[in-house]
C-alpha cells in the first residue's frame, strides 16, 4: 500500500511539479476558450478544470493524465446552454457522471478495442475541424486589428519554441496570451476581450445543486445530452489514455478510468463546472515535460485555480483574438495530417471508414454519431471481407452414387448465401458427405442455411452425413437446427 502510493504519487518529485505548473498555464486560455464554445461564463470552464484535475488526480487509473474542460465535451453543450440555460447543463453534468461510473462498473471501456484506427483518426480529425468552425465567429465582422492580432499570435506560438532555453522552457501559447495582452493595454485598441464575455471568479467555488425540477420532464432534456457527454467523453478519455500508455510504456486500468471521469463530473457539476473529459493535448504536454505520476495532475488544478482566483483582473484582459489563436493551433496540432498522405496508401474500405465518421461528425456536430457511423461501416466492412473468406471444393468419391464436399472458413450471416450457394441440389447421387472440420458456424442464419441444404439434398433423395463439426459449432448446430426434426422439417414445408 506505501509502497503504492509512493510510487503513484512521490516518484517524480521534481518533474512532477514543473509540469504541473506548465500545464496550469497552459489551461488558462484553453478552459476559458471552451467555455465560451459552449455558451457560458469563462468561470464555469475554468471551475471544471480546476475540479476535473483535482478529482482525477486520485479516481483516475493513469497516473500522468490530464482531465478538464474540453473542445469535443463543449460542442455538445451548445444547444442545451441555449435552449435551457446553465442550470440544465449542470444537472446533465451530474447526470453524466453517473452514466460514465455505471459504464466503469460495466466493464464497457473494454468495448474500445471495436473501435478501429481508421475511425479514431476520422474522430480526430472531425474534433479538429469543429475547432476551428468554432472559431469563426470571432473572426466575422471585425476590424483588420483582430486579424493582425491574431495572425501574431500564431507566429508567436510556431516561432517562440525555436529560440534557444527560454523557448523550450515556456509554453507558447501562454506566451502569446501574454505578449497579446501587453500590446491590447499599451495600444488601448478596440477589440473583444475574456472580460467582454462575462465575469471571471474572484472566489473559491463553493457547492451549488443545480436549480432545475426533479421530474421526469428535466430528466427528458438532459438525458439525450448526457449520453452524448458520457460517450464523447469516455472515447476521449479511452484514446488519451492509450496514448499515454504508449508514451510511457505503461499500463493503465481503463474501466477504472471510466469511475474516475464519472466522479470528476459529479464533483465539477456540484462546483458550477461545465462536463469535461481528459485532454489529449494537455496530456501529452505533461509527459514531454516530465509528469509521470498523479501529483502533476493535482498541482496542475491546484495551480489553475490559484492563478484565476489571484489573477482575475488579469485574465479579463486578455483579447479574445489571442484565444483564437490559441484555438487554431490546437485544431492544427490535432488534425492528423498523415492521414491525407495516407489515403493513397490504404485501402479503400478504410479510406471510407475515416472520411464518413469526419463527414457525419462534422454534419451533425456529435462526435457520438460520427463514431457510431464509422464503427458500423468498419464492422460491415469487416463482415464482408471475412464472409468472403469460404471456400467449398467437392469430390465424386464414387461415380453417380457418392460425392464429398469440403467446406473451409466461416459461415456466418454474411457468407450463409455463399455457402448454401455452393452445392449442387441437382446431381443425381444416393449420399452427399459435408465435411465441416475446417469450417465454424456462428449464428442463427448459418444453422438455417446449413438446414435448407440438408432439407433440399434429402427432398431430392440423397443421403446426408454431416461430419467433423468442432464443439462450438456442435452446440449451436444441435440446438437450434431442425433438418433431424422430421415434423419441424413438414412444418417448414408447409405440412400439416
Amino acid at each position: 500500500m506505501i509502497r503504492s502510493i509512493k510510487h503513484d504519487w512521490f516518484s517524480n518529485l521534481k518533474g512532477d511539479t514543473l509540469a504541473g505548473i506548465v500545464v496550469a498555464l497552459a489551461l488558462i486560455p484553453e478552459a476559458i476558450a471552451f467555455s465560451i464554445i459552449a455558451g457560458v461564463d469563462p468561470k464555469v470552464g475554468l471551475y471544471a478544470s480546476f475540479s476535473m484535475a483535482v478529482i482525477i488526480a486520485f479516481a483516475g487509473g493513469r497516473p500522468g493524465m490530464i482531465s478538464a474542460a474540453t473542445g469535443a465535451m463543449a460542442l455538445l453543450m451548445v444547444t442545451l446552454v441555449k435552449e435551457h440555460g446553465l442550470e440544465y447543463l449542470l444537472a446533465a453534468t451530474l447526470l453524466t457522471g453517473l452514466l460514465q461510473i455505471l459504464a466503469g462498473y460495466l466493464r464497457l471501456a473494454d468495448l474500445m478495442r471495436f473501435v478501429s484506427r481508421s475511425v479514431v483518426t476520422g474522430f480526430v480529425n472531425a474534433l479538429a475541424i469543429l475547432i476551428f468552425m468554432a472559431q469563426l465567429p470571432e473572426l466575422t465582422n471585425v476590424t483588420w486589428h483582430v486579424y493582425a492580432m491574431t495572425a501574431a499570435g500564431l507566429g508567436i506560438i510556431y516561432l517562440f519554441p525555436l529560440l534557444p532555453v527560454i523557448g523550450k522552457t515556456l509554453p507558447s501559447p501562454l506566451v502569446c496570451i501574454l505578449v497579446l495582452t501587453g500590446v491590447y493595454l499599451v495600444s488601448g485598441i478596440d477589440i473583444r476581450t475574456v472580460g467582454d464575455m462575462g465575469e471571471l471568479p474572484d472566489t473559491l467555488p463553493v457547492f451549488l445543486w443545480p436549480d432545475v425540477p426533479l421530474n421526469l420532464e428535466t430528466l427528458a432534456i438532459i438525458f439525450p445530452y448526457a449520453v452524448m457527454l458520457t460517450v464523447v467523453g469516455l472515447l476521449e478519455s479511452m484514446m488519451t489514455a492509450t496514448i499515454v500508455d504508449d508514451l510511457t510504456d505503461t499500463q493503465s486500468d481503463k474501466n477504472r478510468e471510466c469511475k474516475g471521469q464519472g466522479l470528476a463530473n459529479l464533483g465539477t457539476g456540484l462546483l458550477g463546472g461545465m462536463a469535461g473529459c481528459a485532454m489529449i493535448g494537455q496530456s501529452v504536454i505533461n509527459i514531454k515535460s516530465g509528469g509521470r505520476s498523479r501529483l502533476s495532475t493535482l498541482i496542475a488544478g491546484v495551480m489553475l485555480l490559484m492563478m484565476v482566483v489571484f489573477l482575475s483582473d488579469w485574465v479579463s484582459r486578455i483579447p479574445m483574438a489571442a484565444l483564437v489563436a490559441v484555438m487554431i493551433m490546437v485544431s492544427i496540432g490535432t488534425f492528423s495530417w498523415s492521414s491525407i498522405r495516407d489515403l493513397k496508401k490504404h485501402p479503400m474500405s478504410t479510406n471510407v471508414v475515416m472520411l464518413a465518421t469526419v463527414a457525419v461528425t462534422v454534419s451533425t456536430h456529435n462526435l457520438a454519431i460520427g463514431v457510431f457511423v464509422g464503427v458500423l461501416i468498419a464492422a460491415m466492412n469487416f463482415a464482408n471481407k471475412v464472409g468472403n473468406i469460404l471456400y467449398v471444393g467437392s469430390e465424386e468419391i464414387e461415380a453417380g452414387r457418392h460425392r464429398a464436399y469440403r467446406v473451409v472458413g466461416q459461415v456466418f450471416f454474411a457468407s450463409s448465401e455463399r455457402f448454401a450457394a455452393a452445392f449442387d441440389f441437382k446431381e443425381t447421387v444416393e449420399k452427399v458427405t459435408i465435411d465441416l472440420s475446417r469450417a465454424h458456424f456462428w449464428d442463427i442464419t448459418a444453422v438455417q442455411t446449413l438446414d435448407r441444404v440438408v432439407i433440399k439434398f434429402r427432398r431430392e433423395g440423397t443421403e446426408v452425413e454431416l461430419i467433423g463439426l468442432n464443439e462450438a459449432s456442435a452446440t449451436i448446430v444441435d440446438r437450434y437446427a431442425i433438418h433431424d426434426d422430421p415434423a419441424a422439417v413438414e412444418k417448414l414445408m408447409g405440412g400439416h
